[in-house]
């Protein structure tokens, strides 16, 4: 990375590169404890890699609820959410098994520009405690104190599939299986007459199309799945395990950093949380690296871990996973599962070595595929990025 210097801006205390979550949470905190701070987005508005569509906050990492959580770190929880305590996961074999939490087991949100959305919330509340945010402000270098969060720099993971509308009842449901999401899951919310149906792959991603139809033919035969109006969505997503999460001096956040679950992908709450580390960082003239270290890391390596055992154990593994699930409290087995431990301190070396081998899927090469990073992928502008 080479860095160039330009003029100081003397208006702002500091620059955030990018307005998704981590990146406006960031701002939202730093605002708040009296800096002058500085968004620049370079797309036309907030959630412009998703659709509209639902995703689930997960809330069985930590002992606190991930909205008081939010509370606590000063950000309002006044965009849409629906919490589930039950769903149906369906094992590679299509069998069926009732699972549910003694508190939510996650929250749906809905993600996007629109109004309700967390990215349009979290917009809103950045603006109203004095944040300047700037869209099609495509960054090539900044000067001074900065953050960057600017999203994914690969593509690890990648959510293709359907929005639609429909009279089926609110729920949540989960299938397994290489056919359906090879090296994932499906999934299947619907809530208030709307839903969301996708496969999410963690290879095979040329196949895009296959499995998005797969998992549509599945559910439509063991659920009541309607879809009217259906319009097709992708995403995708980042993850690796950083060194420092610093570049030129400058906190790395979000899935800039490669902050999200390696195992199911869910990088929500390491966003936001790792966007409020580094402001308040900033804020105390602390080292982020350490924070996010002590904060995150232990969970990003157990997620590590998981992905390692997950690939290992294959679908034989993941019918025995299930079935524990649907026998006993699944937020309290989900807490275990994604927490530290002793074994896991263990199998971690074993676990890096195979990790440290890019996350790129070997059916992509950028070549002739029309997978979602191929068609509309950041890579192209993330190598553009300088700062000083």
């Amino acid at each position: 990375m080479k860095w160039r210097v330009t003029d100081l801006d003397t208006l702002h205390d500091i620059t955030i590169v990018g307005a998704g979550p981590s990146g406006l949470a960031c701002a939202i905190v730093l605002a708040r404890g009296g800096r002058r701070v500085l968004v620049r987005e370079w797309k036309p508005d907030v959630g412009h890699r998703f659709h509209d569509d639902f995703q689930g906050l997960e809330n069985w990492t930590r002992d606190d609820d991930v909205l008081d959580e939010l509370a606590s770190a000063g950000i309002t929880v006044d965009f849409e959410h629906h919490g589930f305590m039950t769903g149906t996961v369906f094992d590679p074999s299509g069998r069926r098994h009732e699972v549910q939490g003694k508190r939510p087991l996650f929250y749906l949100l809905r993600r996007g520009s629109a109004e309700g959305t967390l990215d349009r919330a979290l917009l809103n509340q950045a603006i109203a405690a004095g944040v300047e945010v700037r869209f099609n402000d495509r960054v090539r270098e900044f000067a001074g104190a900065g953050v960057l969060a600017a999203g994914p720099r690969q593509a690890g993971i990648i959510a293709a599939g359907h929005l639609f509308e429909t009279d089926m009842p609110d729920g949540a449901w989960l299938a397994l299986g290489h056919a359906v999401a090879p090296g994932g899951y499906a999934y299947l919310l619907v809530q208030g007459g709307r839903g969301t149906v996708a496969s999410c792959m963690f290879t095979g991603f040329r196949d895009q199309a296959k499995h998005v139809a797969a998992a549509v033919a599945f559910f439509r035969a063991h659920t009541d799945l309607v879809m009217r109006n259906p319009r097709p969505f992708a995403g995708y997503g980042n993850m690796r395990l950083p060194v420092s999460a610093m570049q030129g001096g400058h906190p790395v956040i979000g899935e800039h950093a490669g902050f999200q679950d390696a195992l199911a992908g869910f990088g929500m709450r390491h966003a936001i949380r790792s966007g409020v580390l580094a402001a308040q960082s900033s804020l105390d003239g602390d080292d982020y690296t350490a924070r996010w270290r002590a904060e995150l890391g232990p969970w990003l390596k157990s997620g590590i871990v998981n992905r390692l055992v997950f690939n290992a154990a294959g679908e034989p593994g993941m019918k025995l996973a299930v079935g524990r699930l649907a026998r006993f409290d699944a937020g309290g087995l989900l807490k275990r599962a994604y927490g530290p431990s002793a074994l896991k301190n263990l199998l971690l070396p074993l676990a890096q070595r195979w990790y440290h081998a890019p996350l790129a899927d070997p059916s992509c090469k950028h070549i002739d595929c029309n997978c979602v990073w191929c068609q509309h992928g950041d890579h192209a502008e993330m190598s553009k990025l300088n700062t000083v």
